[in-house]
């Protein structure tokens, strides 16, 4: 899998606070909306695996540092990069930038702990190995 994915967003309306940047926690769903569109770049269905292998991918954790505020209708580019696979964990780096006008701000930057659990217990559980060769990330 390509070691840095990249998906674009608009910043609607709904994203905004009363002062009209992106309320902060809206980063974390940007984050996992390019997360989700990474995995079905790799071909994984987060609802088949659940289907199949009766497993789930949760966050653990989360840290995210915010350098610059995104506005109504600005441009975004969300970007995930696997910084370690293990067996039952996958470390992120994720960054959103603004883009447009011939240029790219930084606007948040942040580290993503996911872990896969099963889906009736929580526990957690190795990631099935058809799906680990499918994001493992490029050298």
């Amino acid at each position: 899998m390509d070691s840095n994915f990249q998906w674009h967003i608009r910043v609607y309306y709904e994203d905004t606070d009363a002062g009209g940047i992106v309320f902060y926690a809206n980063y974390l769903k940007f984050f996992e909306r390019a997360r989700t569109e990474w995995l079905r770049a790799a071909g994984i269905s987060q609802q088949l695996l659940t289907e199949s292998h009766g497993a789930i991918f949760v966050v653990k954790s989360t840290a995210v540092d915010y350098h610059a505020p995104a506005k109504l209708d600005d441009e975004l580019k969300v970007s995930v990069v696997v910084r370690r696979l293990g067996r039952a964990s996958i470390q992120f780096a994720q960054e959103v930038w603004r883009i447009g006008h011939g240029q790219e701000i930084l606007l948040a930057s942040g580290e993503i702990k996911v872990g896969c659990v099963g889906a009736i217990n929580y526990r957690p559980c190795e990631i099935p190995n058809d799906v680990a060769i499918r994001i493992k990330p490029e050298k």
